[in-house]
């Protein structure tokens, strides 16, 4: 049973990742911080950090990707599309962290188990 606090620290390892929208990579460094500071003391939150990190990792080699693809005009579309459906993810995972739920999302390469 998560508390209150793991519930917010859950929503804050989400929405952290909204610092790349302002600071390079920030979409993952703000997820480990938080999943490093809280992931030995709070399980929702461990559980969490590693969704979002897993997340942002993902839309970060997708964003990679796409940066190559605009030599041929797709990439820029792409990461129009990528930038939104991050937003949309962000938004989506961390309304169901504050109510406690395990948000898993949908396209994510787990790379930290």
């Amino acid at each position: 049973m998560s508390t209150e606090a793991e519930h917010n620290w859950g929503m804050a390892a989400h929405l952290s990742a909204l610092a790349g929208y302002v600071i390079p990579f920030g979409s993952i460094l703000g997820p480990l911080v938080v999943w490093l500071m809280k992931k030995d003391e709070m399980p929702f939150v461990n559980s969490q950090g590693k969704e979002a990190l897993n997340f942002q990792i993902t839309m970060v080699i997708a964003a990679l990707i796409s940066i190559v693809l605009i030599f041929v005009v797709i990439g820029i579309f792409l990461l129009w599309a990528l930038a939104i459906l991050d937003l949309i993810f962000i938004i989506i995972a961390s309304i169901q962290a504050s109510k406690g739920v395990e948000y898993r999302y949908p396209i994510s390469i787990r790379l930290i188990k």
